[in-house]
C-alpha cells in the first residue's frame, strides 16, 4: 500500500538534504536489507529512482520506499507487501527525524527464511534507512541571491572588501571598460548589502538581482 500526504509548499532560508546517490547494506537473521538513497527535486525523479531500484532487485521480496519533497510539501511511502506500518513508515520517520527533504530512500529486502516479527521489521527498516541516510551525506542548503554589479576600476577594490564582510562570493568577473561582477550571497543579508553598496558609492552603483538558488552553506 502506498500512502500520500500533501501539506503545501515549504519555504524557508535553509533546509537539509542529501548530497549523493549511494547505498548501504545490513543483514538481520539472514534477511538482506539494502538501503538506496538519492537526492531528488521533483516527484517524477523520486518515482524514477524507485523504479530503477525495483528493476535492479526484481527478484527481491520487498522494495519499500519513502520520500519527502519541499516543492508541493509532498511525502509518500509504501510498505510494498510488508505488514502495515512496519516498513514504509519507519523509513519515512528516519527522513522526518533528520528533517531531510528532497530525498528518496528505497529499502530492498531479500527474505532469509526467518520471520522478524513486527518489531523486528520496524527496527530493520529503520536501521537500513538510517545507514542509507548517513551514507548519502546530509548537507544544509541555504537560499542565496545572485546579483550583477557594474563598477569602475576605482570602486572595484572597495566593493571586494565590502563583499567579504557580508560573506558574499564573486562567481564571475569581466574586465572591460568597467568591471562587471556576478555575486552570490545568503538571501537574508542581500538587502543589507544592496543598501551598503548604494551608500558607499553615493548612489553610483546599484546591485541588479538576477536570480536565486539554494546552495551548500
Amino acid at each position: 500500500m502506498c500512502r500520500f500526504f500533501l501539506w503545501g509548499d515549504l519555504v524557508g532560508e535553509t533546509y537539509k538534504t542529501v548530497q549523493i546517490k549511494t547505498e548501504a547494506e545490513f543483514t538481520e537473521k539472514r534477511s538482506r536489507f539494502i538501503g538506496a538513497i538519492a537526492p531528488v527535486s521533483y516527484e517524477a525523479q523520486a518515482q524514477a529512482f524507485i523504479e530503477e531500484i525495483r528493476r535492479r532487485h526484481r527478484d527481491a521480496r520487498h522494495n519499500v520506499f519513502a520520500y519527502r519533497l519541499r516543492e508541493g510539501g509532498i511525502k509518500r511511502y509504501s510498505d510494498d507487501g510488508e505488514p502495515q506500518g512496519t516498513a514504509g513508515v519507519p523509513v519515512l520517520n528516519v527522513l522526518e527525524k533528520a528533517d531531510v527533504f528532497d530525498a528518496v530512500i528505497v529499502v530492498t529486502r531479500y527474505f532469509g527464511g526467518i520471520l522478524l516479527g513486527g518489531g523486528g521489521l520496524v527496527r530493520a527498516y529503520s536501521h537500513t534507512a538510517h545507514l542509507a541516510l548517513t551514507a548519502g551525506k546530509i548537507v544544509t542548503l541555504e537560499k542565496q541571491t545572485v546579483f550583477r554589479a557594474k563598477v569602475d576600476y576605482a570602486f572595484h577594490g572597495k566593493l571586494l572588501n565590502l563583499l567579504e564582510g557580508f560573506g558574499a562570493k564573486v562567481i564571475k568577473t569581466a574586465f572591460e571598460q568597467n568591471v562587471t561582477l556576478e555575486i552570490v550571497l545568503p538571501s537574508e543579508v542581500a538587502d543589507q548589502l544592496d543598501a551598503k553598496v548604494f551608500d558607499l558609492s553615493s548612489g553610483a552603483v546599484k546591485l541588479e538581482k538576477i536570480g536565486e538558488k539554494f546552495a551548500e552553506k
